[in-house]
């Protein structure tokens, strides 16, 4: 099982899901973004990054979903207590500040911009990241149920239930 060093690293090689019998196969020709449903920041985030793809380069998946519950498991990440959202670019994962900036280089237009922000280290970016991740429901609140995205992206949602 992979682990996540103290820096917030993947430490496993790519595509090591295709091996994992536990995670469904799913369409990984575009980055996947893997995001808690539940979170209204965290959709909120998905909803965003929808309206800025606009070259249709990434899928977005729920932790909630099958396939997203699989991947926590699959990272030796706790699939019930979402401390980050998960990117997988080129069959390797990203987590925490890491995955934030990977979404932003895939964006394009003006988006990349902020991974000059990379320059910091991983460290402090990801205390930053903690902090926020750990008190996102007491400040921005909670769903009862996975939000619903748009309908019209409904196929970038790979949402395994």
């Amino acid at each position: 099982m992979t682990h996540i060093d103290i820096f917030g690293a993947a430490q496993q090689p790519a595509y090591s899901y295709r091996d994992d019998t536990r995670v469904p196969t799913f369409p990984d020709d575009k980055p996947l973004i893997v995001f808690d449903g539940v979170c209204i920041f965290c959709s909120g985030f998905a909803k965003f990054i929808l309206r800025h793809d606009r070259k249709n380069r990434l899928n977005l998946c729920t932790a909630q979903s099958k396939l997203g519950h699989a991947l926590y498991i699959h990272y030796g990440l706790d699939p019930e207590n979402y401390e980050t959202n998960i990117v997988i670019r080129d069959g390797r994962a990203h987590f925490k500040s890491d995955a934030f900036f990977e979404v932003m280089k895939i964006l394009g237009s003006g988006w990349p911009l902020l991974a000059f922000l990379q320059i910091f280290p991983r460290r402090p970016r990801n205390w930053l990241y903690d902090r926020i991740a750990s008190n996102r429901y007491k400040l921005f609140g909670k769903a009862d149920s996975c939000i619903l995205l748009p309908p019209e992206h409904k196929a970038k949602i790979l949402d395994y239930l």
